[in-house]
């Protein structure tokens, strides 16, 4: 059922437009602009009933701040007022309201314009979902991490909240790809991205899908450690989907990850924090992958400890290769030709044909 709000100082005039919209949609009612705001960022409505003649905050200052707020921008508003002339209806159309309705006004002309814009709000947010949503994965796609991550930025900045950018991608994907097939590789795209989604419940989170195999998410109001901490679990989650690769880093699909959290200005710009998350980011892969790297504001830098395993797996692939003789067998007869085998215990009858090179 629709949620629609009704924001009106009179209680006898928000009651009559409840008891004409009872029935078919879920009503909520608040008695004054600073209430409504609140309210519209808490729930998920799909329409405002705005009162324009109220006593400290008026309906038209009510509307610009909900066009200003990126949580509310999207709720079409209805004005409605006793104030019946022309430039006040076109300066609330030009603040943004869909409708401007004159008191007093028919229950049943009231009833059918509530109806129509719902209606045009459900075709508008399919629209903006299929144009904004990744094909593959289902979650938001680039555009749309373009576009709110500067909504969202300049609202930290409004506000003096810290920000956070996390960008990741998944270990050797082009070893997997070549090894199991793009079909098999497209499924584990999905299901890294359902994995991790499924941990961003907050409506100030964002998480999309970046491009490949690389992912984007963003967080407003948290502080860089509770951060570093949250995609810590996000990364494990993965890990625990325990889908099979042939990996140097980990017989499991992994992600690497790198964020950043800042306390941006005016001045800033978010795309200096992709930067820092990107540098994040390859430190995650120089450091051996599998592993969150986190800074604050460019300075202090929090990392995960690699696991044992992961450690000596890398450290024997890391060996020089002198070290090493060539798989081969040996005419002479007298070594196993392993690569295991270190050069220096070799017979000398054995240096000609197993030395690395040939």
């Amino acid at each position: 059922m629709d949620k629609i709000l009704v924001i009106d100082d009179s209680p006898v005039q928000s009651e009559f437009l409840c008891s004409i919209l009872k029935g078919d949609y879920e009503l909520t009612t608040c008695q004054n602009a600073e209430d409504g705001l609140r309210e519209a960022k808490e729930g998920n409505y799909s329409l405002i009933l705005l009162d324009v003649v109220m006593p400290g905050v008026d309906g038209f200052m009510m509307m610009q701040e909900l066009k200003a707020t990126e949580l509310t921008r999207h709720i079409p508003v209805i004005l409605l007022t006793s104030l019946a002339d022309v430039q006040y209806e076109e300066r609330g159309l030009l603040l943004g309201a869909v409708d401007y309705v004159t008191k007093p006004f028919s229950p049943v002309i009231i009833k059918a314009r509530v109806n129509t814009h719902i209606q045009l709000h459900h075709y508008q947010m399919q629209f903006k979902k299929q144009a904004m949503v990744d094909e593959l994965t289902g979650v938001a796609n680039r555009r749309r991490y373009e576009e709110e991550c500067l909504a969202r930025w300049r609202e930290a900045v409004r506000f003096e909240l810290p920000f956070s950018i996390c960008m990741f991608d998944i270990d050797k994907f082009k070893v997997y790809n070549d090894t199991f097939g793009h079909p098999a590789g497209d499924q584990v795209i999905s299901a890294v991205a359902k994995t991790a989604s499924s941990f961003f419940h907050r409506s100030t989170d964002l998480f999309a899908r970046y491009g490949g195999e690389e992912f984007v998410s963003i967080f407003v109001g948290s502080d860089a450690q509770p951060a570093f901490e949250f995609m810590k679990t996000v990364r494990q989650a993965v890990e625990d989907l325990h889908i099979p690769h042939k990996s140097p880093v980990s017989p499991w699909v992994t992600v690497s990850m790198g964020g950043v959290t800042l306390c941006p200005s005016a001045q800033d710009h978010y795309s200096t924090d992709l930067k820092l998350a990107d540098t994040m980011l390859y430190d995650a892969k120089r450091l051996g992958r599998n592993m969150v790297v986190w800074s604050k504001e460019g300075r202090e830098q929090w990392r995960e400890r690699w696991k044992k395993k992961t450690a000596a797996r890398r450290a024997l692939i890391e060996k020089p290769a002198a070290f090493f003789v060539r798989t081969a067998l040996c005419p002479a007869r007298r070594c196993s030709g392993q690569t295991s085998r270190p050069r220096r215990k070799r017979p000398a009858e054995c240096w000609r044909w197993c030395r690395p090179g040939r």
